[in-house]
């Protein structure tokens, strides 16, 4: 039986949810209303405020009617990973969609980048509510390591759509590279799905052991990509005079995934701290 809670929409989680459903409904109806040539780059903005509008309202929906409750996964855990990735995903889009599409005189694209800006916000304060506080019990994906997680395979995937057709297969060493985005994508990934759908269990040992030692080899592999990459890939290859007009263009690209390298060794150094404090030294005292 279905019961309606409409606390839900009122609590300010609730109310914080019903602003972004409006703001990316805004976000996509203006761009749609521009008429743009089809683009990977505007792709990839449509989706993401269609995507957010549509798992947002989704939530408020099951939360409304109480049939989050019977759902067999960890609906915090689900939320809160699905709060930190819409963050992300509006961020991008939100900086994407300005610098490729909009211009000073184009209004109602400066218009969608303004609601693409706010509902940013808006995630970015879901998050705050929703993730866990200290001392708090509550799922992984709610604490800082498992926000981390996503954000470490939202990099990887930022990563791969830049690498894109790029011909890596020349040098053994891209390969590794490519091999190492990969590989701990691939970890993050299924710590995301297990946590998400409580089979966290299956794990061959301490879930936290297991997370520490898998974190401190993606550091050691993301250090030697953070060299490897630009050492290989741009290697006799220097920027063409187009990459100042076109922003899409490869080398640009290889320049972001030699950014986001850097970026996501960074978040697995700061993953690794924190798991292991929160391993050894919270768990002893």
């Amino acid at each position: 039986m279905v019961t309606l809670d409409f606390r839900t929409l009122t609590v300010p989680v609730g109310i914080v949810r019903i602003l972004e459903v409006i703001l990316t409904c805004i976000s996509f109806s203006l761009v749609a209303s521009v008429g743009h040539k089809t683009e990977p780059f505007l792709t990839w903005c449509m989706f993401t405020w269609c995507f957010c509008f549509c798992i947002t309202i989704l939530i408020l929906i099951l939360e409304f009617t109480s049939l989050n409750n019977k759902l067999p996964i960890s609906w915090d855990d689900f939320t809160t990973a699905f709060a930190m990735l819409a963050t992300l995903m509006v961020l991008a889009a939100s900086v994407i969609y300005p610098v490729s599409f909009s211009c000073p005189t184009c209004s109602k694209s400066i218009g969608a980048t303004v609601t693409s800006c706010l509902a940013f916000i808006l995630y970015a304060i879901e998050v705050g509510l929703t993730r866990a506080k200290p001392g708090e019990i509550s799922g992984f994906l709610s604490s800082v390591p498992g926000l981390l997680k996503v954000l470490e395979a939202f990099v990887a995937c930022i990563i791969f759509i830049c690498i894109g057709n790029y011909n890596y297969a020349r040098f053994p060493g891209l390969q590794w590279c490519v091999a190492v985005y990969s590989i701990c994508f691939i970890f993050a990934l299924i710590v995301i799905l297990f946590t998400i759908g409580r089979l966290l269990s299956l794990f061959p040992g301490p879930f936290n052991k297991i997370l520490i030692g898998c974190n401190v080899l993606a550091v050691l592999m993301y250090a030697t990509a953070v060299v490897v990459w630009p050492l290989y890939s741009f290697k006799n290859y220097s920027r063409p005079n187009i990459c100042s007009q076109v922003v899409a263009c490869q080398w640009n690209k290889l320049v972001v995934v030699s950014f986001m390298t850097c970026f996501n060794l960074v978040a697995y150094i700061v993953d690794t701290v924190y798991s292991f404090k929160m391993v050894f030294f919270v768990s002893t005292t």
